[in-house]
């Protein structure tokens, strides 16, 4: 709003220096920078004194000089540039050094510092450079202005300076006590040690190296604010010692808010919530006054443990107490509320909190973006994601690795893809997504276009990236790329051992995957849960039943891990496997829950290994309650009647299925060739080169009947003729996708074929006389593992069903076994 009118009859400097102070007087500097009336009416008086040629003229400097603060004041600093242009200034320069330091222009701020000739500069205007540097972190720069300031002779640092010298100084390169020592010795020798604001300095910047020399700071001023309080309690907790902050928060004097919030702050960033509930309880009791930090602080600790109702408690707080928060306030708030009831799985509630918010940041569309991934809601995630006016990296990121984790990992690379082409920046956590996404669809070759990009971006140092590209390579069936790249990351954690212990196991290595597990174990890596999935998964696809007994017995005895259902999974499927289902089925007994659906998979597949009806079908009954939609219990227990001969209980399993409406996903086999995928079913005659394949592999069949294959037909669970199942076995998704492969790659290249299904034991077999018949290397990764198959050997299964298990013979041994690794159990058809 444009100021009063000075009085009449004044001279018109005086009236234009009347009219200045009153538009000081009425504006702050916030509303200054948002007010477009001030901006103006100060333009008018502007144009007024150009107009009276007032300006710059000998006996009014203070009109200039009054009229740049007030340009630094609103959003126009280019005008009170041209002024200061006009004849530089300390008293200007001062104004413009601190308005573009806080617009984030530290060149411009230092420009005009410069401008001014050093015997001119005084002390207000070196504190401002001073400070300046200081908010930007830049500890040399702000030193070089102090020893200027020194070094000039006529100027003496005040408590301004030694203030923002302190603040700038914890952060210069190599920091360390006695520097600390130097400069506390020279606020000493300057007077300036009583001075509150730079006994708070000394007490941050010592609390980064020093904390007893900052305590004892403490105890020898004569005056302490809220602001001394909360950097000691801050200060401890950044150092971890969250009893030192408690015992320096029971010292103060009062109520001050600013303090409880900080100690409650502590408690949640260092894992404490107990802490922090009980300390805001007697918040309450003692009446300290709630903010925005505080319950921000306190619905951040509900969400992260999950005491959801003691959220929702305090969200009833906030609505009963109604506190008058701007929306800048609110703001914290809202974004702490939407992550609670996210997490809660109360995605509805989140979604009415964002709706209802007057101010949305980046924060919040992030939270509200995950809450939808979380929940599963790719779909609202989407539309929330394509609606954000503001995306930064983590919302990109969140984006790609909810698709990945979502199943959508053609839809994670297209978005990648849109990254690149918005000019955005991808961190290494998004690339890490793409990466998995790679893994996902097998692209090995654009898997390894991004572990180029990452190499061009110098983030081959990075954790999640290279522990990315460790599980991109192993499912994409290069374990030796995998190992590589673990061998050259400059720093491996648990997750990078975890990925590689499954790596190993996945292809077959089993015992190398144990021996990296003791390795991990020797040099200090405490292993966790996921470390035992991968040891007994490890032992399952290579048979190991002993020693997964035995690391399952460790986990408690020697690590202290209570083994979970997942756990108890692996171990069971593994004895079925092994033909041993008594034994899994006394593991059951001793269990400390009742079996859940993974359990009773396991039981009913380890029942179709070694012929038990009785048990499996108890254990698909069990599914059958648990999840009644599931194609596989219904598909598995059919097989399990047709592999006995019992043709009336199949037919009566898949007439359940028809009637409970569940329908089995098809079976399908891609393989990568050049830059395209290409997908084949069952039987498929809609490739355009299906004919050529089928040709091929007839040329190929032929071959392999010479070496010795004879198709098993066992494996086809219908009753029909042998010669109708050969055709089906023929047929098979996976042999016409390696047809294909071996069609297309170029000749020596290695066949590397993904299966939605477990691969059925007559296409393991004749992968091995294909594999012997071409001369080229195989492998076919199912929904379980990785099969290789090399010409160096042939290994033939001979499978029979005896009534004590599953009897394996060996035939047409040629040379060694040890590039064989294969799977010993019969699986479903594709």
């Amino acid at each position: 709003m444009p100021p009063p009118p000075p009085t009449a009859f004044t001279s018109l400097p005086h009236q234009c220096s009347v009219l200045l102070r009153r538009l000081a007087a009425h504006v702050t500097p916030a509303s200054a920078t948002s007010s477009s009336s001030f901006l103006r009416a100060l333009r008018r008086l502007h144009a007024r004194l150009v107009t009276s040629a007032l300006l710059h003229a000998p006996p009014h400097p203070h009109l200039t000089l009054r009229l740049i603060h007030l340009y630094t004041l609103s959003a126009d600093l280019s005008a009170a540039t041209l002024l200061f242009r006009a004849g530089p200034c300390p008293i200007a320069a001062t104004s413009l050094v601190a308005a573009h330091a806080a617009a984030g222009r530290l060149p411009a701020a230092a420009s005009f510092f410069d401008a001014v000739p050093p015997a001119r500069r005084d002390t207000v205007l070196h504190n401002a450079m001073i400070s300046a540097y200081a908010r930007a972190s830049h500890a040399a720069p702000a030193v070089a202005v102090f020893r200027a300031m020194l070094a000039s002779g006529s100027l003496r640092p005040d408590d301004y300076s030694f203030t923002a010298l302190l603040s700038a100084a914890g952060h210069l390169h190599r920091f360390c006590a006695s520097h600390c020592a130097q400069l506390h010795c020279a606020v000493l020798k300057s007077g300036a040690g009583a001075a509150l604001s730079v006994c708070n300095a000394l007490i941050a910047l010592y609390m980064k190296c020093d904390a007893p020399k900052a305590r004892k700071v403490l105890d020898e001023m004569p005056d302490k604010d809220e602001l001394t309080w909360t950097t000691m309690v801050v200060g401890y907790v950044r150092r971890g010692d969250v009893s030192a902050a408690r015992s320096v928060f029971e010292e103060v004097d009062g109520k001050i808010d600013v303090v409880w919030n900080a100690m409650i702050s502590g408690y949640v960033h260092s894992g404490m919530y107990t802490e922090a509930f009980e300390l805001f309880r007697r918040m309450v009791l003692e009446r300290v006054s709630l903010d925005e930090f505080t319950f921000t602080s306190v619905l951040s600790a509900c969400a992260n443990t999950g005491f959801f109702i003691q959220g929702k408690s305090v969200h009833g707080q906030i609505i009963r107490l109604q506190p008058n928060f701007v929306p800048e306030s609110a703001l914290p708030v809202n974004n702490a509320l939407m992550t609670l009831y996210s997490k809660s799985g109360q995605i509805s509630v989140a979604k009415r909190i964002f709706d209802s918010m007057k101010l949305k940041d980046v924060v919040s569309w992030n939270t509200i973006l995950s809450g939808y991934i979380d929940s599963n809601c790719l779909d609202k995630a989407a539309e929330v994601f394509e609606e954000m006016p503001y995306k930064n990296e983590l919302s990109w990121m969140v984006m790609v690795s909810g698709y990945v984790h979502g199943g959508l990992s053609e839809d994670a690379l297209k978005l990648f893809n849109r990254i690149r082409a918005e000019d955005v920046k991808p961190c290494d956590y998004t690339y890490a997504g793409a990466i998995a996404a790679c893994g996902e669809l097998g692209a090995l070759k654009h898997g390894k276009q991004l572990h180029g990009h990452l190499v061009q971006l110098g983030f081959e140092a990075s954790n999640s990236a290279g522990n990315a590209l460790i599980t991109m390579y192993a499912k994409c069936g290069a374990v030796k790329d995998a190992r590589l790249v673990y061998h050259v990351m400059p720093n491996v954690d648990s997750v990078s051992w975890n990925a590689m212990i499954s790596a190993l196991g996945q292809h077959g290595h089993g015992t190398e995957a144990l021996e990296m597990f003791d390795q991990m174990v020797a040099e200090g890596i405490y292993p966790d849960r996921i470390s035992f999935l991968t040891v007994l998964t490890a032992c399952n696809h290579a048979g190991l039943v002993d020693e997964g007994f035995r690391y399952f017995e460790s986990m408690k005895s020697e690590f202290g891990i209570v083994p979970g259902e997942d756990h108890y999974a692996r171990l069971i499927d593994l004895l079925g496997r092994a033909g041993r289902i008594g034994e899994a089925k006394d593991l059951i007994k001793t269990m400390p829950f009742e079996p859940t659906s993974s359990i009773w998979e396991a039981i009913l597949s380890g029942c179709r290994t070694s012929g038990d009806m009785e048990l499996g079908a108890y254990a698909a009954d069990q599914l059958f309650k648990m999840t009644p939609q599931h194609d596989g219990t219904y598909i598995l227990l059919s097989n399990t009647y047709s592999a006995a001969g019992r043709w009336v209980d199949a037919a009566r399993v898949r007439k359940l299925m028809r009637d409970r409406g569940v329908k089995k996903e098809p079976g399908c086999s891609w393989i990568e060739v050049g830059n395209n995928v290409h997908v084949f079913l069952v039987g498929d005659t809609k490739h355009p080169e299906a004919q050529e394949v089928y040709q091929f592999l007839e040329m190929v069949n032929a071959k392999m009947r010479k070496l010795g294959y004879i198709p098993d037909t066992k494996v086809v669970l219908h009753d029909m003729v042998s010669h109708q199942k050969e055709h089906i076995l023929f047929a098979h998704s996976e042999r016409l996708a390696v047809g294909f492969g071996l069609l297309k790659l170029p000749p020596g290249a290695t066949v590397t074929v993904l299966k939605n299904l477990r691969i059925c034991s007559d296409c393991h077999t004749a992968m091995m006389f294909m594999s012997k018949a071409v001369g080229r290397e195989i492998v076919v990764r199912d929904v379980r593992r990785f099969h290789h198959f090399k010409d160096e050997c042939i290994v033939v299964f001979r499978l029979v069903h005896l009534t004590s298990g599953l009897l394996l013979f060996l035939t047409g041994m040629e040379t060694s076994v040890q590039h064989f690794i294969g799977d010993d159990e019969p699986a479903l058809k594709a």
